[in-house]
């Protein structure tokens, strides 16, 4: 059993490690491998992950087992701290269609309760992405040119949802 958990320094070699499969497994067939190890290196080095341990108005959490992270997250509060900004949600291919996303994304849910939108961008021919996003009351709302970073030249898909909370 999978339990969520806020991430730490020495979690992040193994995090690296399930973006790089994952992204592998994904995005070859629409970027080819040359390309996704480009980004991988460049958005999943260990350095970029050790900055979102401590950004503020951020969760970055992972799905442990004892044995292995299976999941992980990172979601982060935007300058006025109305909407949550979701960079990332990954699961090792194994392991998804598990709960283990859902389990991820609920917690994300849960941990910015002031706010009131949630927001992500997704790779419009993820469609397996895009089904469990639609599972979870995203709908689309506009498109980008620069998924991840300013000038990555990644079109991708925006999707939000409302949060709902008690103001």
């Amino acid at each position: 059993m999978f339990f969520v958990r806020t991430a730490g320094e020495g979690d992040l070699e193994a995090v690296r490690a399930l973006l790089v499969q994952t992204w592998h497994a994904t995005y070859d067939p629409i970027y080819g491998s040359e390309r996704v190890t480009a980004i991988t290196d460049s958005w999943h080095s260990i350095d970029a992950l050790r900055r979102r341990l401590t950004r503020p108005n951020s969760e970055f959490l992972v799905a442990d087992d004892g044995e292995r992270i299976a999941g992980m997250a990172f979601a982060a509060l935007d300058k006025d701290g109305t909407t949550v900004m979701l960079h990332q949600l990954y699961v090792l291919p194994a392991y998804q269609g598990h709960g283990i996303g859902g389990a991820l994304l609920d917690e994300v849910l849960g941990d910015f309760p002031d706010a009131e939108a949630v927001r992500l961008e997704v790779e419009e021919q993820n469609s397996r992405a895009i089904a469990f996003y639609r599972t979870y009351g995203f709908e689309e709302c506009g498109r980008t040119g620069d998924c991840g970073v300013a000038g990555s030249g990644v079109p991708a898909l925006v999707f939000e949802r409302p949060l709902l909370t008690a103001h």
